[in-house]
């Protein structure tokens, strides 16, 4: 593979990775022939896989985007993957004025994942202000009691705490209500907190339905069950914090840079996306 990165030591490619499977999808370079073949497999199932995942992407970035226009500084990417193609800590980089200081912490517990990231941090040389935590976000006083974490972020601050494509990973033993109160319990006053979740609306045409459905069920034997849910289900997430304007809507729908294409609307049944701020005490 032309450009492929540096291999972590201890890591194997000859298996896919998710994450790195992920990264192909977002058109990446950190990922294996293996990574593609298994990416291609699942694309099989779900054809609107590559398309949202990187519809997904792009709203992450706006979100940051919009965050640092906010005055925000710190960020924390719960299930961050593998740190590239347009990555958090890339788009703080890119818009932060002029002497000020900004902090990125990535959180994931796959050990590919993890390697990846540390290898990207340290070769860009962001290791003084980005950092990776190897953690279960199912446990989320663990990760806010974890060096990297208490040395990067200051938690009596704003910060824009990113949940993007994980929850639906989190299933109903999980207490996802639960974990989303914890969360929200150590994020200050004007504080971000954002979301995208897997769902089939009604609205959703019987054929793609099926696809994404099939999707899921092929998830659930798998380490990483998936979950479908409803705008309904989501919203008392928010914790009744206001939603930062459109609201609850399609990913190609919150504060798109350009109008949607073809694509953006077959998959708008298929993801919700929001964004709340917590209000002051």
């Amino acid at each position: 593979m032309g450009g492929a990165p540096i291999a972590p030591a201890g890591v194997d490619t000859d298996k896919p990775s998710a994450a790195r499977v992920y990264d192909w999808y977002l058109g990446g370079n950190h990922h294996w022939a293996v990574d593609r073949e298994f990416g291609r497999r699942v694309e099989k199932v779900w054809p609107l896989i590559r398309p949202i995942s990187r519809q997904n992407r792009a709203f992450m970035n706006r979100v940051v985007s919009a965050a640092m226009d906010a005055g925000i500084r710190q960020f924390v990417d719960l299930g961050s993957g593998v740190p590239t193609a347009g990555n958090v800590h890339e788009i703080v980089r890119d818009l932060l004025p002029d002497g000020e200081r900004a902090a990125v912490v990535y959180v994931d517990y796959e050990p590919v994942a993890a390697a990846h990231s540390r290898l990207i941090l340290e070769r860009e040389g962001a290791t003084d202000w980005a950092g990776l935590v190897e953690r279960d976000i199912r446990r989320p006083k663990e990760i806010f009691a974890d060096p990297v974490t208490s040395s990067l972020i200051d938690w009596s601050r704003p910060v824009c705490l990113l949940m993007i494509t994980v929850m639906h990973f989190v299933g109903p033993s999980d207490d996802p209500d639960g974990l989303m109160a914890t969360y929200r319990s150590k994020l200050a006053p004007g504080s971000w907190l954002a979301l995208t979740h897997g769902t089939c609306r009604d609205d959703a045409p019987p054929e793609r339905a099926a696809e994404v459905k099939r999707f899921i069920d092929a998830y659930r034997d798998t380490s990483n069950p998936a979950w479908l849910r409803s705008a309904e289900e989501l919203l008392p997430w928010f914790g009744g914090w206001p939603l930062l304007p459109p609201g609850m809507t399609s990913l190609p729908d919150w504060r798109p840079d350009e109008r949607p294409n073809v694509i953006d609307l077959e998959t708008r049944p298929f993801a919700w996306c929001a964004v709340a701020r917590r209000p002051s005490l």
